[in-house]
């Protein structure tokens, strides 16, 4: 895992060495093991920082030029199926230098061409490609988007990296001002999703996209790979599904083991990182080492689950147990390692994972992508169970809803029901920062609307259950999982750690694709499929009543260890006058937390999280 940095420059003057260096070594956690600067001295300069994973020689380093010296490239991720595509190009026509997949994909671009080499590609990643020729300049992302690519387009110039912050510091976007569509639609979802990007300019390439750019200012985008829009599943039969998923995942993390430094995998008491391990484990040529999270709150830890999975699997398993006074300690090093605001705020134990995973590997496997694929949230469902009532008139919605309150506890119609479109009742699931107090917070965002480049959960209501469930996980995909991505991405790099996600390569996502949804979901259960799966491993699956993770009770935190730092921070001068704060609501929101009047941990952690980027970056 790396770090690319680049600019293109037909209109504007390339940036010193000395100082694209500095902005290049803003990346030094996601490579510290070598850095790498090519430059054309005319209009485009590439930068790179190196965590050697496969071929660990110099003559795996970045920029790497190809064969016939015509394209020149930097790319940061994992190609797991480059092997077989060396064996696919002609061997009399190249002589391979090193074993590292980045040669592979310049053979790939030149024997085929920049696009079905990308569609050639199983595996996670972030490329920017010169072609000397041409003088074209080309990005590609990976189709999952576990990879970012940050870039800032100005009169025709370009500036991209795998760092927000790369990009925002340039002298090309340096300064711009915030984009009010996107802060808006940042406190509602609590990340900046792709194609956005924070400050005006700046953007980011959606999953599975290709952008091209030439020196004459033309620009040209593709989505190469899209999570499709309906499928007719062809597999429903549960034994002939459990047998395609068994195969499939067991070859995906096989796949995914290939390094050259020590690898081991994240665990929690769920069940998707415990079928990654079953299947490492048995792949692995000494004792896989598996990492895990526990917790002082008893709601929160399930490291007693973990250490049942690592005991059954024989693995050796490191837990390390996490407070609030730990996560006070480490707060700032996480933070630093946003880059750009998340809220997320299992940013903390995620970073303490992987912090705890990196002195022992380099490379670690994680279970991320088990809950889009297999239906594994409790609101599929939540949303699902209201149609059955879609013919009362919507006029008459809210006494339906306030006489089944009263009935059933809302067991049959709940909240989702209100809304007109089930898409907007989905998007108000994952906003937790009320709109009211957005606006009494951020009073010139008022009548600013959240940007329409975010449309993950702007669906179309059907008739059939089964085509909303696969829109439902759709929505999952582009929306809730590349928040989580950015989350994990953030977090491993900050602590030079690659992360890899089998659940999320390529032929293991387009194999899930052909399973009935129904043999995850049916009658408002979740991800049985898998729980199968997992019970025939170890006559055990934990109960998942809720979902924990590695999760944390932030809102006691922010009363106790976590409340000094985080109010000092948000109610700073420079804070509240960037952002033409009510400093007086503000105040509000957070003596209605410390005095337990309502949980506002998620407004004040999204509050948190865009006053140290602002901090960062500015």
């Amino acid at each position: 895992m790396c770090g690319i940095f680049g600019e293109f420059l037909p209109n504007f003057k390339l940036t010193p060495k000395d100082e694209f260096i500095k902005l290049n070594n803003l990346a030094t956690k996601r490579g510290p093991d070598s850095d790498g600067y090519w430059s054309d001295e005319r209009m485009c300069t590439l930068g790179f920082r190196r965590l050697a994973i496969i071929d660990l020689s110099d003559t795996a380093n970045q920029p790497m030029h190809s064969h016939k010296n015509d394209w020149v490239i930097i790319f940061n991720g994992e190609i797991y199926n480059h092997l077989e595509l060396r064996e696919q190009l002609p061997k009399s026509k190249y002589n391979f230098k090193s074993h590292s997949d980045t040669e592979t994909i310049l053979c790939c671009i030149e024997e085929y061409g920049f696009e079905r080499a990308i569609e050639k590609l199983d595996g996670m990643f972030g490329i920017a490609a010169f072609h000397i020729p041409s003088d074209k300049l080309y990005l590609a992302r990976d189709f999952a988007g576990i990879k970012p690519v940050f870039y800032g387009f100005k009169n025709n110039n370009l500036v991209f990296a795998s760092q927000y912050d790369q990009v925002a510091l340039h002298p090309l976007i340096k300064g711009a001002s915030y984009n009010n569509e996107v802060l808006k639609t940042y406190l509602n979802w609590h990340y900046v999703p792709a194609p956005l990007g924070l400050h005006e300019g700046t953007h980011q390439l959606r999953p599975g996209e290709i952008i091209v750019f030439d020196k004459g200012g033309m620009v040209s985008k593709k989505i190469y790979w899209e999570f499709p829009n309906h499928i007719e599943s062809s597999v429903t039969n549960e034994r002939e599904a459990l047998d395609i998923i068994n195969d499939s995942l067991k070859q995906a993390v096989a796949d995914e083991m290939l390094s050259d430094v020590p690898l081991g995998a994240f665990l929690s008491g769920g069940i998707d990182s415990p079928l990654i391990v079953n299947y490492a484990r048995k792949k692995s040529s000494s004792t896989l080492k598996t990492f895990s999270i526990g917790s002082d709150s008893k709601k929160h830890d399930e490291s007693e689950d973990a250490r049942y999975y690592a005991e059954k699997f024989k693995t050796e398993f490191l837990l390390d147990m996490m407070d609030s006074d730990k996560a006070a300690f480490y707060l700032e090093n996480v933070m630093q390692g946003i880059k750009e605001p998340l809220a997320d705020f299992s940013v903390i134990p995620t970073w303490l994972v992987c912090n705890h995973a990196r002195k022992q590997v380099t490379v670690s496997l994680s279970g991320d992508g088990g809950d889009e694929l297999f239906y594994g949230y409790e609101r599929f469902w939540s949303l699902l169970k209201n149609r059955k009532f879609s013919f009362i008139p919507k006029g008459m919605r809210y006494i339906a809803y306030a006489a089944d309150k009263v009935i059933s506890k809302n067991k049959y119609i709940n909240s989702n029901f209100l809304f007109n479109k089930m898409g907007e009742a989905h998007a108000h699931l994952h906003s937790r920062f009320h709109t009211t107090d957005i606006n009494n917070i951020f009073p010139e965002l008022e009548n600013t609307n959240t940007s329409p480049l975010f449309d993950a959960y702007n669906y179309i209501d059907s008739g059939s259950e089964k085509d909303m469930l696969l829109k439902m996980a759709k929505a999952e995909f582009y929306g809730m999982m590349q928040k989580t991505l950015a989350k994990v991405d953030r977090m491993s790099m900050e602590n030079s750690l690659e992360v890899r996600v089998p659940f999320l390569k390529k032929s293991f996502i387009e194999k899930a694709l052909t399973i009935d949804p129904y043999l995850s979901c049916k009658d408002q259960k979740k991800k049985e499929i898998l729980k199968t799966l997992l019970r025939s491993k170890t006559g055990h699956t934990p109960n998942d009543k809720f979902k924990r993770g590695f999760s944390v009770p932030l809102d006691k935190w922010l009363r106790e260890q976590l409340k000094q730092p985080v109010y000092d921070t948000l109610l700073s001068d420079s804070f509240i006058t960037t952002f033409d704060i009510d400093k007086e609501k503000l105040q509000n929101i957070l003596n209605v937390h410390k005095s337990k009047k309502a949980d506002m941990k998620w407004p004040i952690f999204t509050l948190y999280a865009l006053a140290i980027s602002h901090a960062k970056i500015n």
